[in-house]
């Protein structure tokens, strides 16, 4: 699998992003006490929106990116629990900064809850720097950024 295998999600793949997603993001529930702002996203209107891209048949990773004037926003990035250990979060998030390069975008921006410290040891060593950390709403965000050069 190479970043070529990644593409845009189609109607097709709407409930594959689900399943992948409600599995990346399930054992957080009982972490932080609900259930991740990813599991409730409306994946068919993400994906008829084109900011869904997938990799694998059948999906075993996807990311969820939102295009703005100066960034590109990683919403989410999921990998399924049985192809964790292949890379496949490596190839995506090369991928998201591939994107973000062809769309003209300098930086990508993203935020994970603080109590997910996995992503906290995992996006630093792809570039990422945390620019601030703040409650939104019931959410406690620790907000990153990484500069394309």
């Amino acid at each position: 699998m190479t970043d070529d295998d990644i593409r845009s999600a189609v109607a097709a793949d709407v409930s594959a992003v689900k399943a992948v997603t409600d599995a990346a993001y399930h054992h957080y529930i009982e972490r932080i006490g609900r259930a991740p702002v990813p599991m409730e996203a409306d994946h068919g209107a993400n994906v008829a929106a084109g900011k869904v891209f997938v990799t694998g048949d059948p999906v075993l990773g996807l990311v969820v990116v939102e295009a703005h004037e100066d960034h590109l926003f990683l919403d989410s990035i999921a990998v399924h629990p049985d192809a964790h250990g292949r890379g496949v979060g490596r190839r995506l998030l090369h991928f998201v900064d591939a994107h973000a390069r062809a769309l003209g975008l300098t930086e990508v921006r993203l935020y994970t809850n603080a109590l997910m410290w996995e992503n906290q040891k995992i996006y630093p060593k792809y570039g990422y720097e945390i620019t601030e950390r703040r409650m939104d709403g019931p959410y406690d965000r620790v907000h990153y950024r990484k500069r394309l050069t």
